[in-house]
């Protein structure tokens, strides 16, 4: 067997060791040589500008063997910087040249690419780190991550934010019961990816943009200049999945950590008259999901764009958070602070509790420690793929037009069936994920 293949297999035993030990389900691995301290991760990147650019600043200091984007000047930019990485336009031809000398891959696609590229990876036994949100859809978020589990690889959503250390000072005042019961939970971002109808003024592309290898797994339609590359394609439902898509994995995943949440038995969604091409300007999803454990049923409610809230439980909120409702008081968080609302002759001797969640040595370097001696992530794709599937949930039911009652386990709308179209999708010959 070659070295890359011993090294290959023995970065992808630790990791499954140390997961399920994570998961109680220690099936008692042998241990093995750990990776000297200058022994580096070989990776490849598909993606190179914008978001992607700032994922492989996180892991510059790993081998970068290989990047892979279907533009040109964005590839030629940060191979400058890389002079000794392989270049590529199709993450296809890089995996199958590449698997067996490289250990694993950084995504940061437009979304509708994250689940072809993650899930060929992953049948090649890499490790894998991919951006938000997981998937295109829900159906491939859960063939993602049940994928990941099989193979025993080392994954991580890019969710950089629950690496803060004020996430986990509320998600430790949360399930210290400190709010009490926590009954409602609200989401809100102030942005909007949506609007707009099928462009006229279509073009050839421009040389140094595969356009074929851009459109990938959607059908095929012509290059309209400014459009969809670079910066507009989340507005698109082929490509991304509006602000919802965008930013729902940052802001739901604090409520998501808090709670334990997994799976919402009920979901609607309002906004204006679904368009079959973009997103809307503005929505309002309400999700509810059940009773776990101690922790009762909770209701939670996603606005964004024109839809986001002035105030909620009248208290005046900023332009993006998340506000929880508990029977003692209320929090509100966004990503760098939070604050206390307590109900009447509650909280009055409060004191924090003691920290109790370790601080983060970094959301790459933790994915990165990970594939070197198989320590946990939190964003492994088995919770970021509940997290996903839920967001983009949403979604499928303001597609729908009907408060759908979800069947988790067989990822169907019971009284809905229309909902299939948007929980799943078809793709082109040659991009297929299941």
């Amino acid at each position: 067997m070659s070295n890359s293949l011993i090294r290959r297999d023995f970065l992808k035993s630790t990791a499954a060791g140390t997961a399920a030990i994570a998961t109680g389900l220690w099936t008692g691995i042998a241990s093995a040589r750990p990776l000297s301290a200058n022994e580096k991760l070989r990776i490849a990147c598909i993606g190179t500008a914008n978001r992607a650019a700032a994922d492989i600043a996180g892991v510059k200091d790993e081998e970068i063997a290989a990047l892979v984007d279907v533009d040109s000047n964005y590839l030629d930019r940060k191979a400058s910087e890389f002079p000794n990485a392989k270049k590529y336009s199709d993450y296809r031809e890089m995996l199958d040249e590449l698997s067996e000398k490289i250990d694993a891959v950084v995504i940061g696609t437009t979304d509708h690419h994250h689940a072809p590229a993650t899930i060929r990876a992953i049948r090649k036994g890499l490790h894998v780190y991919c951006e938000k949100p997981l998937t295109h859809t829900v159906k491939e978020a859960r063939v993602i991550a049940e994928e990941a589990k099989k193979a025993r690889v080392a994954t991580q959503m890019g969710t950089q934010i629950h690496a803060g250390e004020n996430y986990r000072r509320v998600v430790e005042a949360i399930q210290a019961g400190v709010l009490g019961d926590i009954t409602e939970v609200h989401v809100w971002v102030g942005k909007g990816w949506g609007g707009g109808d099928l462009p006229k003024n279509t073009t050839e592309p421009p040389e140094h943009l595969d356009w074929d290898l851009w459109l990938g797994p959607a059908p095929e339609r012509p290059y309209a200049p400014g459009r969809y590359h670079p910066g507009q394609w989340r507005r698109w439902w082929q490509f991304g999945q509006g602000t919802l898509g965008d930013m729902g994995c940052h802001y739901m995943d604090l409520p998501f950590w808090a709670l334990n949440l997994r799976h919402p038995t009920r979901c609607v969604a309002k906004g204006p008259e679904a368009h079959s091409e973009t997103a809307p300007n503005g929505l309002s999803v309400e999700y509810l999901f059940p009773q776990q454990g101690d922790q009762p049923g909770c209701k939670l409610t996603w606005y964004d764009g024109n839809m986001i809230p002035k105030s909620i439980k009248g208290t005046r909120v900023p332009g993006s958070g998340v506000f929880f409702v508990g029977t003692k008081g209320s929090m509100f968080s966004d990503y760098g602070k939070h604050k206390y609302f307590w109900n009447k002759g509650e909280g009055t001797d409060f004191q924090p509790p003691e920290p109790s969640i370790p601080k983060s040595i970094g959301h790459h370097a933790e994915w990165i420690k990970a594939c070197k001696e198989g320590t946990p992530t939190l964003c492994n794709f088995e919770y970021s793929g509940a997290l996903t599937e839920s967001v983009l949930l949403g979604n499928v039911a303001f597609r729908t037009g009907k408060e759908l009652e979800w069947d988790a386990a067989n990822l169907k709308a019971t009284n809905a069936p229309e909902a299939d179209q948007y929980v799943s999708k078809e793709y082109r010959k040659g991009w297929e994920v299941f």
